[in-house]
């Protein structure tokens, strides 16, 4: 998936916002973490918003759907 495609498909979540929402857009960034690393998923938590929409936080590791939290340093 290209990061603007993962733009515009977390775009739409972000703008219903709720649950289910919240659940899609983690896939799609499990996604994006995959083919383009992290520092390309906290750049899309801060562009879009969605550190205030569904309050995920730049650090946070999206795997498989799943909010994994932050990785200990």
């Amino acid at each position: 998936m290209t990061l603007d495609r993962a733009r515009q498909l977390l775009k739409v979540q972000a703008d219903f916002g709720g649950f289910y929402n919240a659940n899609s857009a983690k896939l799609i960034l499990s996604e994006v973490s995959r083919e383009h690393g992290q520092a390309a998923v906290d750049g899309l938590i801060l562009e879009l918003g969605l550190d205030k929409v569904f309050g995920f936080e730049p650090g946070t590791r999206f795997e498989g759907g799943l909010a994994m939290g932050k990785p200990d340093l």
